[in-house]
This record gives C-alpha cells, sequence and structure tokens, in this order.
C-alpha cells in the first residue's frame, strides 16, 4: 500500500444508521468525501477554483464490517495513481480506537475539469502532497 497522504478522524452521527442500527453504506461514502474535501482544503484555497474543480469519475467500496454507534472511524487516504489529468486515491476507514478494526476499504478516480466539462492538468498542490 503507498504512503497515507491524509488521515481524518470523524464521529459517527446518529443519523448515519439505518434500521439495523449500523451506519447505512451511503454514510462510508460521506466520510471518504469528507476526508477528501479536507485533504483538499488543506493544501490549497483553490482546488475547486473558478476554473477547474475535481469530479467523481468511479468509486469502488468494498464493505468489511458494519459500523455501528457510538464509533470514531479514521479514514486514511493514499495516493494509488497520479496522472496528468487524474487521480486514483485509495482509502480506508478504520476505527479511530483499534486500529485493526477494519470497515471499508477502495478507492476513488477523480478528474480535474474547467466549468465546460473538459478535463484539466491536476493542481500542482495535488500532485506534490501525492509525490510524497
Amino acid at each position: 500500500m503507498n504512503p497515507v497522504v491524509y488521515t481524518v478522524d470523524l464521529e459517527v452521527r446518529w443519523r448515519d444508521l439505518d434500521a439495523f442500527n449500523h451506519a447505512n453504506n451511503a454514510s462510508y461514502l460521506g466520510y471518504i468525501e469528507e476526508a477528501r474535501v479536507r485533504w483538499f482544503k488543506s493544501l490549497s484555497a483553490d482546488w475547486a477554483g473558478e476554473t477547474a474543480a475535481p469530479i467523481m469519475a468511479a468509486v469502488q467500496v468494498n464493505y468489511r464490517r458494519p459500523v455501528n454507534w457510538p464509533e470514531t472511524v479514521r479514514v486514511e487516504l493514499f495516493a494509488e495513481r497520479v496522472g496528468n489529468k487524474s487521480l486514483t486515491l485509495g482509502h480506508r476507514i478504520l476505527s479511530a480506537c483499534d486500529g485493526d478494526v477494519l470497515y471499508c476499504d477502495g478507492h476513488t478516480v477523480l478528474v480535474w475539469v474547467d466549468r465546460g466539462g473538459q478535463s484539466v492538468p491536476l493542481p500542482d498542490a495535488v500532485k506534490a502532497a501525492c509525490a510524497g
């Protein structure tokens, strides 16, 4: 696995739960999105600027076990592939209290596009952060 580029701990909210009192599958995507946005914001104020922003082209989530409440999850992001115009970010959601408890893993493919929908080069701050 590539080195982690960003880690954040997030509280599981009551509203994240499904009928079985587990975090709903869609909540996992929300945790991953929150980590991604916080990471981008930490790199540059204009990561989603006037001229270009990232869009999600694909996502894969392998659900390993249910997240119960109450829980604090730790989301780890790592660069799997850095292209000219796209970035594949690996992700893992673990228990913040017990790093041996893996809730999910997978990856997200992001492409930076301009306001016209054309792909553009990755921001320099993102490339630099992924280089390590």
